[in-house]
């Protein structure tokens, strides 16, 4: 291997980042003039901008994520485009999309959607891809994150059946088939144990859930009944160790719990309920 490139993935390791020999080809794969596979085995240094490459190796070293750098994140089927202003989609995240799949009964009917606290746009157009005459709203409070919904949107040649409103569920009118959110579950003192890639990199307000992490499941509870058709579905994700707290807020709600789903790790992921 060459000494540029034994050095930067020496630094890797010192920093003990998880997968160096991962993130060092994808940077050099990202930094080639030509796209192409490339294989630490035999690189050609002739095909890389090396001050490019040196550039981005500083950034992981300085613990950006490897999505921050390249702007890019796959979620589902699907390529997304990232940056500063909106939260990673996450593996964990798509057991909402599973759970609307296994929830509807004709996937081809005409259904009006709802996506609360949108971000990256990733579940509203992954829900549009799938469901293929759908109507989507997706709406933050974030105008950053919304331009970054509709880039995706526009990237996944979906951006005509999605409408992106800059507001918060509270002043929301119409009635909906499916609603769906990721809501910001992090509590105040996990917030402040979490990793530099996260508190420096992803936006604290999609990771923040006011001081016990439930303030956007109390605001759900309150809310939802007067925006949801009968026989209507609603799919969130929730934080580690939060089901027990949860249940209890949406107990006072018109809303029956269906379902609870576990992630990978056998954590208790998604809530599924429906209006009667």
């Amino acid at each position: 291997m060459n000494k540029i490139l034994e050095k930067s993935l020496k630094e890797l390791k010192k920093k003990k980042i998880l997968n160096p020999e991962l993130d060092l080809k994808i940077l050099l794969e990202h930094s080639s003039y030509i796209k192409e596979n490339i294989f630490l085995s035999n690189v050609n240094l002739d095909k890389i901008n090396l001050k490019y490459f040196k550039k981005l190796i500083s950034k992981r070293l300085n613990s950006e994520p490897i999505s921050k750098i390249i702007n890019t994140k796959y979620f589902w089927k699907y390529k997304f485009y990232v940056n500063s202003y909106v939260l990673d989609p996450r593996p964990e995240s798509e057991l909402i999309i599973e759970q609307v799949l296994n929830n509807v009964k004709n996937k081809s009917s005409p259904l009006k959607i709802l996506d609360i606290g949108t971000g990256s746009g990733c579940l509203s157009i992954c829900l549009a891809k799938e469901l293929k005459n759908s109507k989507i709203v997706a709406i933050d409070i974030s105008k950053q994150a919304l331009k970054v919904a509709k880039t995706n949107a526009i990237n996944n040649n979906v951006e005509q059946r999605i409408t992106f409103k800059h507001q918060d569920i509270k002043n929301l009118t119409g009635k909906f088939d499916i609603i769906v959110s990721n809501p910001p579950y992090i509590s105040q003192n996990d917030y402040n144990e979490l990793s530099n890639e996260i508190k420096l990199y992803e936006p604290k307000i999609a990771l923040l859930g006011g001081e016990d992490g439930l303030k956007y499941y109390r605001i759900l509870s309150n809310n939802l009944d007067k925006i949801m058709k009968k026989n209507s579905m609603f799919v969130c994700e929730i934080g580690y160790n939060q089901l027990i707290k949860s249940k209890k807020i949406f107990s006072k709600s018109k809303l029956m719990l269906k379902k609870v789903s576990k992630d990978i790790q056998n954590i208790d992921r998604t809530l599924t309920f429906f209006k009667i």
